[in-house]
This record gives C-alpha cells, sequence and structure tokens, in this order.
C-alpha cells in the first residue's frame, strides 16, 4: 500500500524545474517555493541583469540551486533559445511551469494591434511552443505513477470579465485555460500532466497600478478579504507538482480567496 505521509505526498526534493517569469511576482514566488523544498530551479526572464540578480539571491536565501536563464519567449526564436539552453544544462525537466506574461492597457476606441499581437505571442504562443520544445526532457522524467508536468499559469479574468480595459489579456487567459485542456489530453498518454492555475490579485509588476488604485476594493470583493500571498502561490504549484497531484490533469484550479465565485 502507498504510504500517506506528508513527506511522501507533498515532496519535490530534487526535482529539476523551469519557471518562465521567474524574476518577480507570481514566478518569483513559485520559484522560491520550489527551492525551500530542495528542487533546483531554473528561471527565465526577458531582462538579463533582474534574472541574474533574482536567482543569485534565491540561491542565497534557500541554500539551493537557482539558475538564470534570461530569454524573450515573445519570439520564436527566443523559445527556441531557452528550450536550447535547458537541453544542454539538463537531460530531463521533472516540471515546465509557463508563467511568463505580459499585459496591455488602453481604451477600447484606441486598442492597437500591437498590443492585441504582443500578448498573444507571449501569454498563448509563447507557452505551446516552449512546452512543445521541451516534451523530450518531459518525456525523460516521467515515472509511473510520477509524471513530468506542466503548470501553465492562467489568471481568474480569463474566467470572469475584468475590472480593467486590458482586451486582449482576458482572452489570451481563457485560450491558456483552454490550451492546458486540450494538452492534457495529448500529453497524459505520454506520461505528463498538464494543469493551469488562475491566480487572483497577487503582488507583482503587472498588479502594481490596480492594486495602488484599486486594492480597497478588491480586498472587499474578496470572500478572505486580502490579496495572495507568495505562499499561496507557492503551495498549489508545489500540489500540482507533487505525488499528491499526480493524479491531477486538465484542471484549471482558481487561486483567488473566492473573487470568481463571489
Amino acid at each position: 500500500m502507498t504510504t500517506l505521509s506528508i513527506q511522501d505526498l507533498f515532496s519535490v526534493a530534487g526535482k529539476t524545474v523551469l519557471v518562465t517569469g521567474g524574476s518577480r511576482g507570481i514566478g518569483e514566488m513559485i520559484a522560491a517555493g520550489f527551492l525551500a523544498n530542495g528542487s533546483k530551479v531554473y528561471i527565465s526572464s526577458r531582462k538579463a541583469a533582474v534574472c541574474d540578480a533574482t536567482a543569485a539571491r534565491l540561491s542565497q536565501v534557500s541554500g539551493q540551486t537557482c539558475v538564470s536563464v534570461p530569454g524573450e519567449l515573445a519570439t520564436a526564436g527566443g523559445v527556441a533559445s531557452l528550450a536550447a539552453a535547458i537541453g544542454k544544462s539538463e537531460d530531463h525537466l521533472d516540471v515546465l511551469v509557463n508563467n511568463a506574461g505580459t499585459s496591455w492597457g488602453a481604451r477600447l476606441d484606441d486598442f492597437p494591434e500591437n498590443g492585441w499581437d504582443k500578448v498573444m505571442d507571449t501569454n498563448v504562443k509563447g507557452i505551446f511552443f516552449l512546452t512543445q520544445q521541451l516534451l523530450t526532457p518531459l518525456e525523460k522524467a516521467a515515472r509511473p505513477g510520477d509524471p513530468a508536468r506542466v503548470i501553465s499559469i492562467g489568471s481568474i479574468e480569463g474566467i470572469k470579465v475584468p475590472r480593467v480595459e486590458n482586451y486582449s489579456y482576458s482572452p489570451s487567459k481563457a485560450a491558456v485555460h483552454h490550451m492546458t485542456r486540450v494538452l492534457a489530453v495529448w500529453l497524459g498518454r505520454r506520461n505528463i500532466t498538464v494543469n493551469a492555475i488562475a491566480p487572483g490579485p497577487f503582488e507583482s509588476q503587472m498588479t502594481k497600478w490596480m492594486l495602488e488604485h484599486m486594492r480597497d476594493d478588491i480586498e472587499k470583493a474578496c470572500p478572505l478579504k486580502r490579496i495572495g500571498a507568495p505562499g499561496d502561490m507557492a503551495g498549489i504549484s508545489i500540489y500540482l507538482a507533487s505525488r499528491a497531484g499526480a493524479y491531477v490533469n486538465g484542471t484549471v484550479i482558481p487561486v483567488d480567496g473566492g473573487i470568481c465565485i463571489s
């Protein structure tokens, strides 16, 4: 009989993890959680200096290995470069966290085509092609009863209508959610699970303006009366990557304190 201890169920020690957009915000929260629990973590970010500094700081704090691999995931070349760098350093990848994303705010009458394309290229196209190009190391990591994991970061704004005018962002995150379901069916056959997390409001560069101007209203609208904390995001990611989440596939899990249903 399989043991049911906390350690057996939730350990991610020894796993190799890539977190895109890992230099700040939600990506940094997830990377820090894996490092604190014994994983080796690669973080990627468009800004090399920021990515390098975050990796050095997280390594020092955790005592684990955090490696900076800067990359631009809005372009095919950037995706290929990041995948090649991971393949050169590792023969397997236990967990891919597709967190890199961007947004664009503008009035409906003025919303530009390049604002639409940039968001879709990063948030949807980048996730698909990075996952595609990392299939070989993911398959090599998969074991009976312990599949490799792909965790994509969606948003509750892909579930509900947002408070602000960011017309390409919400459809991009809805696409992430459904792409998660599609990939879960096809990659499940290859012993790779695919799930999505749909965060509510967390401290990040992307939510900075919104929290500065709407924080009180957002907290009042949340049944738990607060925004998300780093442990909330680290916890759900570790669950999905651990033995406890090994039979979870094709889900979109809101982590929002109940905002979506209130």
